[in-house]
């Protein structure tokens, strides 16, 4: 493809750690695509033909503006309108904790893709733990509401989302868990801020 790179998405080592999993030319469907940016980067750097799902109707405009295909529709709804195994990749990036229907929505995934990445800020970071020993709820530039307004309804660590992708057997390809621009090998679950995820369904 001939686009020129999106300036405002150069510097995303979130979009990169997706990116890296994804082979060029792969067909990606992204849930909660937002304004269509990380599908924008991914056609950029990976030259992938991509399809977002959105529902807010500023988001849908935007994914217009970036050169995005997007549907719209409720991901709470379901994926019945994706035959299965018709995408590459499914993606669902930072939306995760914002599902009602979490466990649906990860078994839908597995039957539309092929392989499955999903990211989530990590609850177990250490700051968060430090905010709910001191008796609030964490507020931090991953996790940006108060309790109040948050449409964050179901938050996780590290260990709860692998006993879930146990539980919908799915199997675990890759793991990658970030604090900014740096990967955390290192106690991830403690010292992670975000987690990134590649499975697919356990044969």
């Amino acid at each position: 493809m001939t686009n020129m790179i999106n300036p405002a998405t150069i510097s995303r080592p979130d979009f990169a750690a997706i990116a890296a999993w994804i082979r060029p030319g792969a067909k990606v469907l992204d849930l909660g695509c937002g304004d269509g940016s990380l599908l924008r980067y991914l056609q950029e750097r990976r030259d992938i033909f991509g399809y977002g799902v959105e529902i807010n109707d500023g988001n849908v405009l935007g994914c217009f503006k970036n050169g995005v295909n997007v549907i719209q529709n409720d991901l709470e709804s379901g994926l019945s309108s994706f035959e299965s195994a018709s995408f590459d990749y499914v993606i669902l990036s930072q939306t995760l904790q914002a599902m009602r229907h979490t466990e649906i929505i990860i078994k839908e995934m597995l039957r539309v893709g092929r392989e499955v990445i999903v990211s989530f800020p990590n609850f177990g970071y250490w700051k968060n733990r430090i905010q709910v020993v001191a008796g609030r709820m964490p507020v931090s530039e991953t996790l940006p509401y108060h309790w109040f307004n948050t449409p964050n309804i179901h938050l996780c660590t590290l260990g709860d989302f692998e006993a879930l992708c146990d539980q919908q057997n799915a199997h675990i390809l890759e793991r990658i868990v970030m604090n900014g621009d740096r990967q955390v090998k290192i106690l991830p679950n403690l010292m992670g801020v975000l987690a990134f995820y590649r499975f697919e369904r356990r044969s």
